[in-house]
Parts: C-alpha cells; sequence; structure tokens
C-alpha cells in the first residue's frame, strides 16, 4: 500500500490513482525571471523522488511542469534589463534545464509556457464571467471569492476574513487575508499585452496553473505538488478558479515540500546566504552531494542548508563509492552465494515499502547502507563470489534508478606527470626506499589521488575537494 499526507484533508491517505496503472502529476515549475536557487530545487528535488518512486513501483507517470514566463517578476526583470519578455525569460529557461540535467531530475513528459496558452486562459475567464464566479473592474477581471463556498478548502484560510469588494492586482501576496484576485489585468503602460476577447492585457499568475494542468491532464487528476509557500493563495486559487469553471473535482491528492533555510536563517541575498546550483557548483561542489542533502531531510520538514551538512553528504557518498570501487577492482571466484542475494532482495523491498509510507526517505536509505554494511562484511570474509558482485551492483542501480545519487565509477585519465608518480614510487618500494615511496604517495594525496597497494598491485583513486 501507497500512503501520502494530503495537505486538503491534513492527513495520511491510501494512494489511489484514478486509472489504475496511471498516474497524472502536476508539479508547479519555475517563474524564469532569475537563476532557480537551492530553494526550489529542494522541491523539484522532491518532486522527482516522488515520480521516481511512482515508476519504480510501475505506474505510468504523466508529469506536467508549467514554466512561468509572464508575470509581475519576468516584466519587471526585462524591463530593468531592456529586454523584450521572450528575450528575458528565454536566458533562465535554458538555465533551467541545464540545472536539472546536472541534478539528474527527470524531464517532465510536457513544459508548457503560460505565453503559449493565452487563448486557454481567455476561454476559462469567460466562462467563470458567465458562470458568475468572476467580474469586470476598470477594465480589469476579478474572481469573487465569497461565490465559491468551499474557498480555504486547502489553506484552512476563513472566507469570513473576506472584506467586500477589496481585490488585489499583485500576483504574489503573504498576508493571510481573503481578497478577490485578477484573472486578467488591464494593459499597463510599458507591459507586454495580448490582444483578446477580454480586451487588451495579460492573465493573472494563478489562473496560469489552472489551465496548462487541466489542458494536459484533464479537469480532474492525481496528484499537485509544490512548497508550502504555494498553498495560500497560489494553491487555494487554483481550486476555486477550475472546480468552478468545471464543476469537478480539481486535484485528489496535494503534496506539499517545507522549506529550506540556511545556517537557520531564511534564503536572503543581503543575509549573503543566497546560493544558486551555480554558485555551489563554483566552488567545486558535486551536485549530486547537494542532490543527495536535499533528498535526506523528509520533504514536510524544514531543511536547514549548512555546509557541514553538504561535507557529511559527501562523506556519505563516499561510502558507497568506496563499496562500489572494492567490488569493481577485486577479483572473485566464479560462482553465487544464496545470502547475497536474500539481502538484496530484502534491501529493495524495505527501500520501496518505507518509501511508500508517505515517501519516509530516512528508512529507506537505512535498507541502502545496511545492504553496504552486510555485504562489506561478506567482502572482508571473502564469502562473495563473480555473480554476487554482479547481484550486488544491479541491486545498488535499482535502488539508484529512485535516489539518482551513485556516483560514477569512470575514472578521467590520469596525467602523463602523475603517472610518472606512481611508477617512481613503485621502483622505489621495489629497491626498499619506503621514504621516498612515502613521500611520493603524500604528493599525490595532497593532489586528490589516493594510492593503495593491495595483492594485486597499486590502484589509485580520485578524491573529491574537500567543501
Amino acid at each position: 500500500m501507497i500512503r501520502f499526507y494530503n495537505t486538503l484533508s491534513g492527513r495520511l491517505e491510501e494512494f489511489i490513482p484514478l486509472e489504475p496503472g496511471q498516474v497524472k502529476l502536476y508539479t508547479c515549475g519555475p517563474t524564469v525571471y532569475d537563476y532557480a536557487h537551492i530553494g526550489n530545487y529542494r522541491a523539484y528535488v522532491f518532486e522527482d523522488l516522488l515520480k521516481r518512486f511512482l515508476l519504480a513501483k510501475g505506474y505510468r507517470v504523466t508529469h506536467v511542469m508549467n514554466i512561468t514566463d509572464v508575470d509581475d517578476k519576468t516584466i519587471r526583470g526585462a524591463r530593468e534589463k531592456n529586454l523584450s519578455l521572450a528575450e528575458y525569460t528565454q536566458m533562465y529557461i535554458e538555465a533551467f534545464f541545464e540545472d536539472i540535467d546536472t541534478l539528474k531530475i527527470l524531464r517532465a513528459d510536457y513544459y508548457p509556457r503560460a505565453t503559449e496558452h493565452i487563448p486557454d486562459m481567455v476561454k476559462m475567464i469567460k466562462g467563470l464571467l458567465v458562470k458568475g464566479f468572476a467580474y469586470e473592474k476598470d477594465g480589469s477581471i476579478y474572481f469573487d471569492v465569497s461565490k465559491f463556498p468551499k474557498y480555504g478548502q486547502l489553506s484552512k484560510i476563513k472566507v469570513s476574513e473576506l472584506k467586500s469588494g477589496v481585490r488585489i492586482d499583485a500576483d504574489e501576496y503573504t498576508k493571510e487575508n481573503v481578497h478577490d484576485f485578477a484573472l486578467w489585468k488591464k494593459q499597463k503602460e510599458g507591459e507586454p499585452f495580448w490582444e483578446t476577447e477580454l480586451g487588451r492585457g495579460r492573465p493573472g499568475w494563478h489562473i496560469e496553473c489552472s489551465v496548462m494542468s487541466s489542458k494536459y491532464l484533464g479537469e480532474t487528476f492525481d496528484i499537485h505538488c509544490g512548497g508550502v509557500d504555494n498553498i495560500f493563495p497560489h494553491h487555494e486559487n487554483e481550486i476555486a478558479q477550475s472546480e468552478a469553471y468545471t464543476g469537478k473535482k480539481f486535484v485528489n491528492y496535494w503534496l506539499h515540500c517545507h522549506h529550506l533555510i540556511v545556517d537557520g536563517e531564511k534564503m536572503s541575498k543581503s543575509k549573503g546566504n543566497f546560493y544558486t546550483l551555480r554558485d555551489l557548483i563554483s566552488q567545486e561542489i558535486d551536485p549530486l552531494d547537494l542532490r543527495y542533502l536535499l533528498l535526506t531531510t523528509h520533504y514536510r520538514k524544514m531543511l536547514n542548508f549548512t555546509f557541514n551538512g553538504l561535507r557529511q553528504a559527501q562523506a556519505t557518498r563516499r561510502r558507497i563509492y568506496d563499496f562500489l570501487y572494492e567490488l569493481h577492482h577485486r577479483t572473485f571466484p566464479p560462482g553465487e552465494t544464496k545470502e547475497v542475494s536474500q539481502l538484496c532482495q530484502e534491501a529493495k523491498d524495505n527501500f520501496l515499502i518505507n518509501l511508500g509510507d508517505d515517501l519516509n526517505i530516512s528508512q529507506a536509505l537505512t535498507a541502502l547502507f545496511e545492504l553496504i554494511k552486510k555485504a562489506n562484511v561478506l567482502l572482508s570474509q571473502g564469502v562473495i563470489k563473480l555473480q554476487d558482485k554482479q547481484t550486488l551492483h544491479q541491486a545498488l542501480l535499482d535502488l539508484d534508478q529512485v535516489l539518482a545519487i551513485l556516483p560514477s565509477l569512470e575514472e578521467e585519465p590520469l596525467p602523463v606527470e602523475i603517472i610518472k608518480k606512481i611508477e617512481e614510487r613503485q621502483k622505489a618500494r621495489a629497491a626498499k626506499n619506503y621514504a621516498l615511496a612515502d613521500k611520493i604517495r603524500d604528493e599525490l594525496l595532497n593532489q586528490g589521488i589516493l594510492l593503495e597497494d593491495t595483492k594485486e598491485g597499486v590502484r589509485w583513486k580520485r578524491l573529491k575537494p574537500s567543501i
């Protein structure tokens, strides 16, 4: 059984998709006014874990992630850079795709852009006007919250807080007060606009997601994800306008990821604790160490990002690498051991069972590291055979189809001068000049090359820079 915590009901629920074997998933994508920061990627990595888990359970997943390329922020950014909206947003769209590939985030099936779906938005807004859920004021069109009795069902905001006639034009607002919100914004001087049956203007942010999700997934679909900061007003408004328009339930399961903070504080450029993926890569941080760190805290708990935590993530992934390295560089006798196949099957079963409990990542990772721990004991005892090696490797690959954190065993060729140093050390050892041999080993270690003397000869590992 799979259970998820549904924000809508406020409890754990068994997951039952609308269509057997098929999951329709919508995840809130980037607003492309700047490079995405690590808080954004905390949510995207959580959503990737969810998707990979569902795939591992045998579901077909249709995944839609929107790209918000017209809103207050993108318009402001384009104006400041003296670029067209399309030119400005395209830079950050390309950067977003580079980043998600770097973090091994599976690409969605569809990435609809808001600017490509204006006619669909106009159609929904006209329908809301006809049904009496929307009204026009000074050339803009607003959703009348008082006409939707279930408003507040997701966020638990009380509609009684509504002040009659209060409207808000901003795409985002933080006060937990109920307002009528803009569906369509009248053209303002200097802003991009579309010539439509509603007049010249542009859509509000909230209508974009309602239209793009329903276009690709249907009027009712299985799972909608995002950060907790999206619950109100964005997701609450999505539900209101979608259900008012269709008369049907919008989404069955709402999954929300908690905030990422940095060193115990909210991330802010003014505090100097604001990081993009590119910032961290420029400091020679392995992006998969970041991915691992973002994965390890349960999605409904706040994640405190620290460089010490990143160092711990690096060390943990190093343990996996060391195990794989031993597995691939030892010589094993032919045959197989029943104990190994049982260990692998238990690990895979426990891994998926725990993820099925609202993505219990800590227990799922325990299954992974218990497998490595027990296999290391068998390695030291000389129990493992050639077929066992392949079984263990495949088990780790199966788990990594969900985690996507395994390090590569493909080493870059060593520079000629390093190879000469290793040969020089071998000659020193043969001549019993151990002082010189140790000196060369330490020099190479300082350059990030670890040498290991084994019965099969000298082996080397390339160490990652310390964080």
